[in-house]
């Protein structure tokens, strides 16, 4: 009888099959489409203890537990991953004293966050390519090192455009991290525990963010000038690169799926294959629209807020430090619950539902959009309400973080993954919050001088006309009307991931085959598992065929 074709993936099943006598066999075959003849071969599976036939290295899985030295590197990587966005919001939180001590428009702010992350998504094509294959550790240590300075930097400018480009080269460093870690922690676990690290490691955003408001107002308002506020993540990027340099780990690629013996391909191929694969681009779109989301809400939401307190009487002595903490209170509270509950659930559903991870995304998008539309009609009359829908918005926008992770990492190779995160993070921020915070306010101008049409004024002396501030009114409904373009890219978002639960399924088996060593991306059929329980002719012995170059551990053959 031919030999049978097995993934390395499945396994034999015959435990209740075999005839009495003969010993159980639970091994793990593994296949190659070679030019070789077949060889009667069975590879002891891999267990916690054990090591991969292949490369000698030990593997990782769900059943070896977790090591002191992996928690130590996901504990490096969350608090990197938290100043990092603490630094990246704390300049939201201290915007209005940025614009009176520049005197800018909306444009021209907006602006401050669109060059630091057009700068940040250009380079990281680049830190993907080289942590696919040089030293992970050294590239995050240099990358922080770098954010850390530039920002420290940055706060002794008095020059909006010198103040501009500081904020501009904070987007290098800040490239070089964001690419990196999440492969790291894809590399040191698999299945459910990676699902929860990636939680862990995710909601450090909306927590960072949260801060970043709360560290930049508070900071601002207890020295009297918001310079202070840029100088504290400086001084804790520099903790930060002596702990990624003498305790964190970096994993060789692929080690958690014992994988170790893999290789890159070029550049040029891994973006092809990235191309191909229905999954990766989709989820990437979908993040996109979360990324344009959370972008615009993060910029102008505390200045929104505030123009429309202003509006409202009883407000008069409010300020911006006041309502910037309270909305990085609700973005720090809507993380620590929404990105673990989104991880929950997907954990939950994925088991009975393969194409649940694309779902949870959907419907968090699609809740979120009337929720947060709801939050903007209410913040010139009824606070309260505002900061409950926007809490509630936030939970369900806060679902996809780790979620869109681990769809990444599951439809992936180990040898490309850096490219990847950085692919996504260039189309992700080049149509999201790139944008976001700029065409927002680009918007925003736009109507200001629509809605001030009729409010032109005659000046009798010089009989030469001229248009005056806009009101206060006038300056909340054009920032409003603004905001609302997020309200339909999250719709939009959401029916990019409902298209992504469409391939998921396909791209994660032709990922793990890939990983098994099938060449998919040639163009080469498939491998199919061929159950036993389908072989017909059980007269005649099973042959199993081993992957060239692993060693024979046992030789037997199957009888009837």
């Amino acid at each position: 009888m031919p030999a049978q074709k097995f993934v390395d993936k499945h396994s034999l099943k015959i435990l209740n099959m075999e005839p009495t006598g003969i010993p159980p066999n639970n091994s793990h075959q593994h296949l190659m489409n070679d030019d070789g003849d077949s060889v009667d071969t069975v590879v002891p599976p891999l267990t916690s203890n054990s090591t991969d036939p292949r490369s000698g290295a030990k593997r990782t899985n769900v059943e070896s537990g977790v090591t002191k030295r992996q928690i130590l590197t996901v504990v490096v990587l969350c608090f990197v991953n938290l100043i990092n966005y603490m630094d990246r919001y704390t300049i939201a939180g201290i915007l209005t004293d940025i614009e009176d001590y520049f005197n800018l428009p909306d444009d021209k702010t907006g602006l401050l966050q669109t060059a630091f992350v057009v700068s940040y998504m250009i380079f990281a094509p680049l830190f993907g390519y080289l942590g696919d294959r040089h030293s992970r550790r050294a590239i995050m240590a240099a990358g922080v090192f770098l954010w850390s300075i530039t920002t420290l930097l940055g706060s002794f400018m008095k020059d909006y455009h010198w103040f501009l480009l500081f904020r501009t080269l904070v987007g290098i460093g800040e490239a070089s991290y964001s690419t990196i870690a999440p492969t790291i922690i894809s590399d040191l676990f698999v299945q459910d525990i990676r699902s929860k690290m990636l939680a862990l490691f995710y909601f450090a955003i909306p927590v960072g963010s949260g801060l970043g408001y709360i560290v930049g107002s508070e900071t601002a308002r207890m020295t009297g000038a918001w310079q202070n506020g840029l100088r504290v993540t400086p001084v804790l990027g520099m903790i930060a690169v002596v702990l990624i340099l003498f305790v964190m780990t970096d994993p060789e690629r692929g080690e958690s799926e014992g994988k170790t013996h893999l290789s890159p391909t070029s550049w040029s191929r891994d973006v092809k294959l990235l191309l191909r694969n229905p999954s990766f681009m989709l989820s990437t779109a979908g993040f996109t629209c979360v990324s344009f989301v959370a972008g615009a809400l993060a910029w102008w939401g505390p200045h929104f807020i505030f123009m429309g307190l202003k509006l409202q009487p009883g407000y008069e002595n409010v300020t911006l430090s006041d309502v910037s903490y309270k909305f990085g209170v609700i973005t720090m509270i809507s993380g620590l619950i929404g990105v673990p509950a989104g991880s929950f659930l997907a954990q939950r559903l994925r088991v009975r539902y393969p194409r649940a991870d694309a779902y949870i995304c959907a419907c968090g998008l699609i809740c979120s959009a009337p929720i947060l539309f709801a939050a903007s009609l209410y913040a010139n009359n009824n606070v309260y309400m505002c900061y409950t829908l926007i809490f509630i918005g936030e939970l369900f926008l806060n679902l996809n973080w780790s979620i869109v992770a681990d769809i990444l990492l599951y439809v992936v190779t180990p040898t490309r993954r850096s490219t990847a995160e950085a692919f996504q993070i260039l189309i992700s921020h080049m149509f999201g919050d790139a944008g976001s915070p700029y065409l927002v306010g680009l918007i925003s101008e736009a109507l200001k001088r629509s809605l001030s049409v009729g409010t032109t004024v005659l000046v009798l002396t010089s009989a030469v006309s001229s248009t005056p501030e806009p009101s206060p009114e006038v300056q909340f409904h054009s920032l409003q009307y603004a905001l609302f373009t997020t309200n339909f890219v999250e719709v939009l978002g959401g029916l990019f991931f409902l298209f992504t639960a469409l391939y998921i399924v396909q791209d994660k088996e032709n990922a793990e085959r890939e990983l098994a060593g099938k060449h998919v991306e040639d163009g080469l059929p498939g491998m199919i598992e061929i159950p036993l329980l389908s072989i017909t002719d059980l007269s005649s012995p099973v042959k199993v065929k081993i992957i060239p170059g692993s060693p024979p551990t046992s030789t037997r053959t199957i009888p009837r």
